[in-house]
């Protein structure tokens, strides 16, 4: 009989597969930001032709498409299959900044902005932001395999969702509270480490009450 892959083994391939995605990432905007003669923190979609926009759009969402699947192939149960995805982006994310960094010479620091995504609408932030995101979400995912190795059901209640949906909402509102045109002056630190400190702190609290009984 096969024998089944660690938590530990499975946070190495996840890690391996983030690290590389994210290089193909990073290669694709380091192409694109040539090609557009994008500068810096220089982030305005008024430059950008409909058509790569169009193909930006898609491309973005396969990218979730690929991450899913990954997440699915790796978890055997519902919140395995969910550690393993949140694993993969975050990890993915966090490299993809290390890439353009290395190949790219920006960003120069971790309080540039940049465009992190499209759909539905334009979602602007300092590289800050997304990466703590990612750290929160490698830690949380790892903690969620671990849970599945050791084969121990974790019971998802209605408040849970309903203050990690809070907290996915504050952390979203930061993103997208801008005009999707220009680069914000001003990013809304409060409301996101509120949000961020909630859906982790949380996610920690119930998992160690769980873990009590």
């Amino acid at each position: 009989m096969k024998r089944k892959l660690s938590a530990l083994q499975k946070l190495l391939w996840l890690t391996l597969f983030g690290v590389g995605f994210a290089m193909v990432e990073a290669a694709v905007v380091i192409y694109l930001r040539q090609l557009l003669h994008v500068e810096g923190s220089n982030i305005t979609l008024s430059g950008i032709p409909r058509g790569i926009l169009t193909v930006e759009i898609v491309r973005e969402f396969t990218t979730l498409v690929m991450l899913i699947s990954v997440g699915v192939l790796a978890g055997s149960r519902p919140m395995g299959r969910f550690g393993s995805f949140i694993i993969a982006f975050g990890v993915w994310d966090i490299f993809y900044y290390v890439f353009l960094s290395i190949f790219h010479g920006w960003p120069r620091s971790f309080l540039d902005w940049d465009l992190l995504f499209l759909i539905p609408v334009p979602w602007m932030a300092p590289v800050l932001a997304p990466v703590l995101v990612s750290c929160g979400l490698i830690f949380s995912g790892y903690w969620l395999l671990i849970r599945e190795q050791q084969k121990k059901r974790l019971v998802v209640f209605l408040s849970d969702w309903i203050i990690e949906a809070v907290a996915t909402v504050l952390i979203l509102y930061s993103f997208t509270n801008n005009n999707g045109v220009t680069t914000p002056e001003v990013f809304s630190w409060i409301i996101f480490l509120t949000g961020l400190a909630l859906g982790v702190g949380y996610f920690i609290w119930r998992m160690m009450k769980s873990s009590v009984k």
